[in-house]
């Protein structure tokens, strides 16, 4: 080491610095370069530290990544990836899948305090953490033979998953639940969360009537359209088919991707409003009379009755 005769510790403090922010710069690209192609992919860690906004785990030696739960009301921009009413400890063991993974060369604006933070994002709410865990516990999905279709989630409270086999004496449902239910419970990352597994069909009336489960389904109505699909179950399986406030109707929506209206079959041939549950709509607050009109196939008809009349303009002949 050659030191000038002329330089002050001041100079010799920047020069320290300046290299140790090169060396921070270099080792947060190589981290990018290295999982920049992994999102989506699971990985498992170590709990470091936990703050109000954010959990720090540790993916290996010299590799951490960020596990955000902000209070989106402080902070909009932000996220908030962590199940409600979930913890972490020191050194807990947790497994989180990949969302994102920050460019330390980027030029597009970066998240609050991110020269501070990890480059790689993670979360335990994503419906892809699911998909991860089952190719695990399930090795007919690992192997391709059970296909995950579609994946509805609120996490930490309930899941859906829709499964088809490419082989026809397959059964993917029991695959992924296995005996006496064995694989969903070693599923142990969930917690809680309750996992429905039913069955995917292309047959649109099929495909909304198991994605209900575990409620039995009459009849179903399909209008490709406007992909609203009508829905009859009996009696006592009516508050089964909606689910505690709504849960079970709103994530088979979401799985299916159909407007989902569910009716009791006891009221199926006439329209009461009090009745009806449509799904993602607001209930109408005019109380006035439908038309009494019923089609052949026991779909009644949506429309306002006239003034003085049983019948809408449209099925004013049946009068």
């Amino acid at each position: 080491d050659v030191t000038p005769a002329n330089v002050s510790r001041t100079a010799a403090q920047n020069a320290k610095s300046v290299i140790a922010a090169i060396v921070r710069e270099a080792g947060r690209q190589s981290i990018y370069e290295e999982f920049r192609d992994r999102v989506d992919d699971i990985v498992g860690g170590t709990v470091l530290q936990t703050t109000p906004d954010f959990t720090i785990i540790k993916i290996r030696e010299g590799v951490e990544a960020e596990l955000p739960h902000y209070d989106l009301k402080r902070f909009p921009d932000e996220q908030n990836e962590v199940p409600a009413g979930e913890r972490y400890r020191h050194n807990q063991r947790i497994k989180t899948v990949i969302i994102e993974v920050r460019d330390p060369r980027s030029m597009e604006p970066r998240a609050r305090g991110e020269q501070t933070r990890p480059s790689i994002v993670v979360s335990r709410t994503h419906p892809s953490l699911i998909r991860r865990l089952f190719e695990i516990e399930v090795p007919e999905i690992y192997d391709g033979v059970v296909e995950i279709k579609s994946i509805a989630r609120e996490a930490g409270a309930r899941s859906k998953v829709a499964v088809a086999s490419r082989e026809s004496n397959l059964d993917p449902v029991g695959a992924c639940v296995g005996p006496k239910g064995s694989r969903v419970r070693m599923v142990e990352e969930l917690r809680n969360e309750r996992v429905d597994v039913i069955q995917w069909s292309d047959d649109p009336a099929k495909y909304v009537a198991n994605a209900l489960s575990p409620a039995r389904v009459t009849r179903v109505t399909i209008d490709e359209d406007k992909q609203y699909a009508t829905v009859v179950v009996p009696d006592d399986q009516l508050s089964l088919a909606i689910g505690k406030e709504g849960q079970n109707a709103r994530l088979a929506a979401r799985l299916t991707g159909w407007h989902i209206d569910i009716k009791s079959s006891s009221y199926a041939g006439q329209m009461v409003p009090e009745t009806n549950i449509l799904i993602d709509e607001e209930p109408e607050d005019e109380e006035t009379e439908f038309c009494s009109y019923v089609s052949e196939a026991g779909v009644p008809c949506r429309n306002h009755a006239r003034p003085g009349s049983r019948y809408c303009g449209i099925h004013a002949e049946f009068e």
